[in-house]
């Protein structure tokens, strides 16, 4: 196949939004429908069912922006009407909903999960190095930055456990805090509030581990540096910076830096160009010149490889299996969290 490749979005909330945007900047990617709840006028043709939609404009996949509880079954009907689907995170809302949804659509094959954390530039360029071997074997990497199957997926992809178990501990305090931002923008409100945090212990066997470490809202508080770690056997990296042994007796930091235009008398346009360690490109912006935040390059990223999965010209972005694997454990963070007992996850249909 060749030429663009057509998808609908099912809701035209906040995310799905974001993604019919990012679509007409593409290529070879473009948003032909969207099926909603409540009639209004979108910039794409708008449908009141999946099954109108699809008979009427027949893309080649579907994108979902729903809540939680109401997606599985808008993939399980687009799975029984052949159609691959990108779901948003989480596929379900509970274990019970992963368990159905597998048993539902798993050997379809059909469904990939839009979860887009390692896709921006700098944890794409994190992960670079780590498999570059400098650091030696990752050993445990330590996340304080987004919530639950986010920062789930960032500790396993670092890390390269697949879907061995985890073993978790998990605690929560309340202190008072700031809050200065949310997804609406500037709150002005000068009084802190409870919020709460979590920390958990993951530890997959084998010398391999994990931290998570969350505060309420703080993937837009700007008040809570975001802070990650990924310990090797010869060196770690922490945040934009590696130390590792060079030679014998020689050890060697080195910044990961990233080339930002639009500063100065840089007169190329703000814009994210590319991230190095030394001599090394670890990422280059497949985006010049759109001007991109790093969420939305990492989303048009996600939109591109589901495409071309899709066409048969690329892998599967993120299967079900993987977005499944990082709910699981997210879920028995909040369990730990809530029961104050440790909780084991134990090997499942997806694995």
């Amino acid at each position: 196949m060749t030429g663009r490749t057509s998808f609908v979005l099912v809701g035209f909330g906040y995310r799905a939004e974001a993604f019919w945007r990012l679509s007409t900047a593409l290529p070879d990617v473009t948003c032909v429908g969207a099926v909603v709840r409540t009639p209004r006028t979108l910039p794409v043709p708008a449908f009141g069912s999946l099954a109108d939609c699809l008979d009427s404009v027949r893309p080649d996949f579907v994108v979902t922006a729903l809540p939680r509880a109401a997606n599985p079954d808008i993939l399980v009907d687009a799975v029984a009407r052949g159609v691959p689907v990108l779901t948003e995170t989480p596929p379900a809302p509970d274990l019970p909903g992963l368990r159905d949804l597998w048993e539902a659509v798993g050997d379809s094959g059909l469904v990939q999960v839009a979860e887009q954390y390692l896709l921006m530039p700098a944890h794409a360029a994190r992960l670079a190095a780590v498999r570059s071997g400098i650091i030696g074997t990752p050993t445990q990497v330590q996340v304080s930055s987004t919530q639950q199957y986010h920062a789930v997926s960032l500790i396993r992809g670092l890390l390269d456990v697949g879907h061995d178990p985890a073993t978790v501990r998990a605690s929560r305090t309340t202190a008072p805090l700031l809050d200065p931002q949310n997804r609406a923008g500037w709150t002005d409100d000068p009084v802190p509030k409870p919020a709460t945090t979590t920390i958990a212990t993951l530890d997959f066997g084998r010398g391999r581990s994990g931290l998570y470490d969350f505060t309420d809202n703080q993937t837009r508080n700007q008040l809570r540096f975001r802070r990650i770690l990924v310990r090797g056997t010869h060196g770690e990296l922490r945040d934009d910076e590696v130390v590792h042994l060079a030679a014998p007796r020689t050890v060697v930091r080195s910044p990961l830096v990233r080339r930002q235009t639009g500063h100065d008398l840089d007169l190329d346009g703000f814009d994210t160009g590319a991230i190095t360690l030394g001599s090394e490109v670890l990422y280059r912006n497949p985006y010049p010149g759109q001007r991109w935040n790093d969420d939305e390059i990492a989303t048009a990223t996600m939109l591109q490889a589901m495409a071309a999965w899709v066409r048969g010209a690329g892998a599967a972005p993120y299967p079900l299996a993987e977005g499944a694997q990082d709910h699981l454990i997210a879920l028995a963070i909040e369990q730990a969290a809530d029961t104050d007992r440790t909780v084991t996850t134990t090997t499942r249909a997806w694995t």
